[in-house]
């Protein structure tokens, strides 16, 4: 289905095929146009205009069908396909227009008062070499796992960070040595316990003591804190809405962290644009 098949849809049903809004896709296309329009330039040209080179991308991203039966819905070879993907993001990450902030700056930016750090994770094809490393026993199955920090107010993904699927949560927040200001406060699910020892200003859920039951202000506490941390389980679904990251990841592992964080740099975009 091509751009001019879909032009004119309504927005919400843009989106909901897409997985983008229209005033977003226009954008990429304007990042893409001076890469990929060969107008008055030696060579061929290609057979597919910008907008469908995006379109192609955004197929693979949003529904992850095989590179064979997205080249057989556009009349493409599927080698084509994979070159087009791998050439849209490739423009996309190197212009900087949806670049996330990055860890380097949450402790110069000092508008982000309240930090949300939470992981997801997606599934992955059974290595041939060192299984363990990637076995979530949590998920009971092979795993990337991906950390998100947010910021709490407008919900925009401040910094991301991977691991495999064996290492703990915690761990991974150590290993990738993320800092905040001692101004910011940091909510953390229960598996953080000693975050407070790297950053005071911390909170994480009340733990039920052996036998007993949390007192009612220590279950008020973990409802509250829920009520603050769900922005980090909406950006995981908002995510997820891309199903690359949601079924069993199928590709080179090493380019995993490039599309996650392009995804989200997509949805910071538009947390940006409809704010």
């Amino acid at each position: 289905m091509s751009y001019e098949q879909i032009k004119d849809l309504p927005p919400p049903e843009f989106n909901r095929l897409c997985g983008v809004h229209i005033a977003t896709f226009k954008k990429m296309v304007e990042v893409l146009k001076p890469e990929l329009v060969r107008s008055g330039k030696k060579g061929g040209q290609p057979k597919l205009s910008v907008e469908d080179h995006l379109l192609v991308a955004l197929e693979y991203w949003r529904e992850y069908r095989t590179y064979f039966h997205i080249s057989k819905s556009w009349g493409i070879h599927e080698s084509t396909v994979c070159r087009i993907v791998r050439k849209v993001e490739n423009i996309l990450i190197k212009s900087g227009a949806f670049r996330l902030p990055g860890k380097k700056e949450l402790q110069a930016a000092y508008e982000w008062k309240v930090l949300v750090v939470d992981v997801t994770e997606t599934p992955i094809e059974r290595p041939k070499k060192k299984q363990r490393r990637y076995y979530s026993a949590k998920k009971k199955r092979h795993t990337f796992k991906a950390q998100l920090v947010v910021d709490q107010a407008s919900g925009k993904i401040l910094c991301t960070a991977y691991g495999v699927g064996r290492i703990h949560d915690f761990r991974l927040w150590r290993n990738t040595k993320v800092r905040f200001h001692t101004s910011q406060l940091c909510l953390a699910l229960q598996g953080y316990q000693g975050i407070a020892k790297l950053h005071p200003n911390s909170c994480i859920p009340s733990r039920k003591p052996p036998g007993e039951n949390l007192s009612t202000p220590e279950r008020q506490h973990n409802r509250h804190l829920a009520s603050l941390r769900i922005v980090g389980e909406h950006l995981n679904r908002r995510l997820k809405i891309f199903r690359i990251l949601k079924e069993q990841y199928r590709n080179r592992r090493k380019r995993f962290g490039l599309r996650c964080n392009l995804i989200a740099g997509l949805i910071n975009y538009e947390l940006a644009l409809f704010s």
